[in-house]
């Protein structure tokens, strides 16, 4: 056994010394891999899921909006319109929207399982055009760890039910159909 462990230890000491020749440290390789995560995921019912990482999404077409936010004191928030990334995922819009297609929803998940549902009318453009925007920034700066990396704000609710924080998956799906 004492064999085996001054070996495993020579070949990690051995990848040490080749990334610090390099100038990799451990915590750059942790932070690179952390960079490539998935922030959020759209699936269901969708022509292609998307797993986007924190760049993935900040190099999606950005808005802005104002809203008011929970204690009724206005913030500009930034990040990407929902209906974007619906589209982008290939989920039916405008058109499309009839028949069976009028039967979706969207569903979206925070990390602390917290939910909130849309009917996909809700958000088409053709029908209420709902604005919805998944906000990776609040006043000019990153979320906090309480409320994103990203997080929904819906400027038209009168109440923030639906603002989810840490927002991590979107799922599509017709009604009565379980996740």
């Amino acid at each position: 056994m004492g064999r085996k462990r001054r070996l495993l230890c020579a070949w990690l000491a051995a990848i040490a010394l080749v990334m610090a020749s390099a100038g990799i440290s451990r915590a750059q390789t942790l932070t690179a891999a952390a960079s490539d995560a998935p922030i959020l995921v759209v699936k269901g019912e969708v022509k292609q899921e998307l797993r986007l990482s924190a760049a993935d999404f900040k190099a999606l077409p950005r808005t802005k909006v104002t809203a008011k936010g929970h204690g009724g004191v206005s913030h500009a928030y930034e990040g990407v319109m929902l209906q974007l990334l619906l589209v982008k995922a290939g989920v039916p819009m405008s058109g499309e929207m009839r028949g069976k297609n009028m039967t979706l929803m969207v569903l979206l998940e925070a990390s602390d399982a917290y939910h909130a549902v849309f009917s996909l009318a809700e958000l088409d453009p053709d029908f209420a055009g709902e604005q919805v925007i998944v906000a990776d920034t609040e006043d000019g700066k990153a979320l906090d760890a309480q409320h994103g990396p990203v997080q929904l704000v819906v400027p038209g609710d009168k109440r923030q039910g639906r603002w989810v924080r840490m927002l991590n998956s979107i799922t599509v799906q017709r009604i009565g159909e379980s996740k």
